[in-house]
């Protein structure tokens, strides 16, 4: 459980990449496409960045107000290639009316939900898009439990690439519309985003469509932790102690702990003191069951559907990864009711005028829980990630 995903940098030199397999660290081209290791047995393939230390003023683009900001540690080669709406930079805002309820002096929410297509799905998609598009590929296709659906829909359209979303057909109406929206071909699937997949390789099979599956492809990843540069150069190079994170497929907690080690090794941050939690629905905590002993890992798992769709992932492709970041920040996973989700949401409404997603307000209920078990205490600087905006949801939820 204690193995290092991210390895210190080789030697001094650049900011040059290689594309490794995060278990057994066999190599890979990078100006192929690159799906994930098989070598190892279905392990996803990863950047890993040779650094020298420098400073973030010779690294960060101040005129640029998006998370291309940090274009100079992502892996893409011309920039005629970047397909950006504008995703990233998103604020952190202070949570002092919740703070002072539950006696915290330091809580805080990124809030994603400004991003383009109203989720913190465009960081990866953009990314992963911009990769694709440089790299030759004209037709994309993802299984989805809603949000990503969206934003690779948007990204493909502006790319002018074709995109194929494959959706739960319980997913609210919403998120259906909005693919359609930008033109992308949409298939629903009764069950669950495995179920999607499956319907996903049998397409593939059919048509030439690159799959941007999360963490089966390098680069929806890199996008993503964007987010961990963001906190700490909002947070003016001081971390939070504790970081909610809603684990589905956990491309950003992965991403924003590579993003910690990344500035630590070019001596932007001197230490990592933050704890990676993991909140989950209850209907669908994979991850609880497997740190619980409950299953050796979530291979077979069988969750069911939640008001917060982006946690119904029953089987994380990047499970060990997300158990390494676990592991390795001494953090903790939590399930979480529906009753709890639904009822943090009207609070974070109704107390700090802010709709989160489902999957956000599961990150409150995971607070409290966390301040009754002890595990936060008063001084501690506490960041809540939500991922997007509840507008899309709200079919889910009656006020």
């Amino acid at each position: 459980m204690e193995k290092i995903i991210f390895a210190e940098p080789k030697s001094s030199i650049t900011n040059d990449y290689e594309l490794m397999c995060s278990n057994c660290q066999q190599l890979y081209r990078k100006d192929q496409l690159q799906t994930f290791c098989t070598q190892c047995g279905a392990s996803p393939i990863i950047l890993q960045y040779i650094l020298e230390e420098t400073s973030p003023e010779q690294v960060i683009d101040q005129t640029e107000r998006s998370m291309w900001r940090y274009a100079k540690m992502l892996p893409l080669s011309h920039h005629q290639n970047r397909i950006s709406l504008g995703e990233g930079w998103t604020p952190i805002l202070p949570l002092s009316n919740l703070g002072k309820r539950l006696s915290l002096e330091n809580l805080m929410l990124k809030d994603e939900s400004f991003n383009p297509t109203g989720s913190f799905k465009a960081r990866g998609l953009s990314m992963a898009v911009s990769k694709a598009k440089e790299l030759g590929v004209e037709t994309c296709i993802v299984p989805t439990a809603g949000n990503a659906g969206g934003a690779l829909s948007a990204y493909c359209a502006k790319a002018q690439m074709q995109a194929i979303v494959v959706m739960p057909s319980h997913t609210p109406l919403a998120f259906q519309k909005e693919c359609l929206a930008f033109g992308a071909a949409l298939i629903l699937v009764d069950g669950l985003i495995h179920d999607c997949a499956k319907k996903v390789a049998a397409i593939k099979q059919e048509i030439n469509c690159f799959d941007i599956s999360t963490m089966k492809e390098p680069y929806r990843l890199e996008g993503k932790k964007t987010l961990g540069y963001e906190i700490a150069e909002q947070l003016n190079w001081e971390l939070p102690d504790v970081i909610l994170y809603p684990a589905g497929g956990g491309t950003g907690l992965i991403g924003i702990w590579k993003a910690f080690h990344e500035m630590k090794q070019m001596g932007w941050i001197k230490h990592i003191p933050t704890k990676m939690i993991a909140i989950q629905a209850e209907n669908c905590q994979p991850l609880v069951a497997t740190v619980n002993g409950w299953q050796e890992n979530a291979a077979n798992y069988e969750g069911t559907a939640t008001v917060a769709n982006g946690l119904a992932v029953p089987r994380p492709f990047a499970e060990r990864m997300m158990l390494d970041v676990l592991a390795q920040s001494d953090g903790d996973v939590l399930g979480i009711s529906e009753a709890e989700i639904t009822e943090n949401l009207k609070e974070m409404a109704r107390v700090e005028g802010l709709l989160v997603a489902p999957e956000g307000a599961a990150l409150l209920a995971g607070l409290k829980r966390l301040i009754k078990l002890n595990k936060i205490e008063r001084h501690h600087k506490v960041l809540l990630l939500n991922t997007g905006s509840a507008y899309k949801y709200l079919d889910n939820f009656n006020f």
